[in-house]
């Protein structure tokens, strides 16, 4: 099955986002040289197992500098957020099975620590190995049996995504419609309804949220996830 999954991310991954320009998301990223294996996450008590059927998937990226605006001098994001390992513009929060409705599966069973040279190998996708750990647990182990499988899926997919010029839409007045149209812009296939912008108190942008068929394709994001009006004013942190 994982072999099946992998083949057909990699048969539309170039067709589903077709680019017209592309920005590198990570500069002179670097692993840690000395790498530890990431601890296995565990589900927390207050969290539900969902084992269900998968339907669809939601591609999360995170907007780095908003992320670490406040967390520069953070020990627990130092890889992300010191500049020590690189500087990064969107990140992969994770790759989500979904399913119909709000809840989609979860924590499909336990898992083991990651090795070093997973980690090493998706940092400048996740520089975090606590956020890779928790990927796989919590949504991983509902797609596939084996994290590497996982991750080379969500890397073919990371680096299928094209992005808009975030430096030069930072510094206008932006609307969340103008943010959702410049993605659709520069992804042919990509359409303004089949993404979703994450927006914080302060109006800031945290992340964009790519809504993918089974088939991991774009398709039309589902009633269930919220978005924000066209007009909705919003801001970009490019950084200090």
């Amino acid at each position: 099955m994982s072999k099946v999954l992998f083949r057909l991310v990699l048969s539309v991954a170039t067709v589903a986002f077709s680019a017209t320009s592309v920005l590198a998301q990570s500069y002179q990223c670097r692993a840690p040289s000395i790498l530890k294996p990431a601890p296995a996450e565990r589900k927390p008590a207050s969290e539900p197992r969902r084992v269900k059927p998968i339907t669809n998937y939601l591609l999360a990226l995170s907007w780095s500098p908003e992320f670490c605006r406040t967390r520069k001098d953070s020990r627990r994001h130092k890889t992300q957020c010191s500049g020590d390992d690189g500087s990064f513009a969107f990140i992969l929060h994770g790759l989500w099975p979904e399913t119909r409705g709000p809840a989609y599966p979860q924590w499909c069973r336990a898992t083991k620590a990651l090795p070093p040279a997973e980690v090493k190998r998706n940092f400048c996708m996740i520089p975090s190995a606590k956020l890779m750990a928790h990927e796989w647990a919590k949504h991983g182990t509902c797609m596939t049996k084996r994290p590497e499988t996982y991750f080379r899926i969500s890397r073919v997919l990371f680096d299928a995504v094209r992005y808009p010029n975030m430096d030069r839409l930072s510094r206008k007045s932006l609307t969340a419609g103008q943010l959702r149209n410049a993605f659709a812009a520069t992804n042919d296939g990509l359409e303004p309804d089949m993404l979703r912008l994450k927006i914080n108190r302060r109006g800031w942008l945290q992340e964009v949220r790519l809504c993918l068929g089974k088939n991991f394709r774009p398709r039309r994001c589902p009633a269930h996830l919220r978005t924000q009006r066209p007009d909705m004013q919003i801001k970009i942190w490019r950084g200090a």
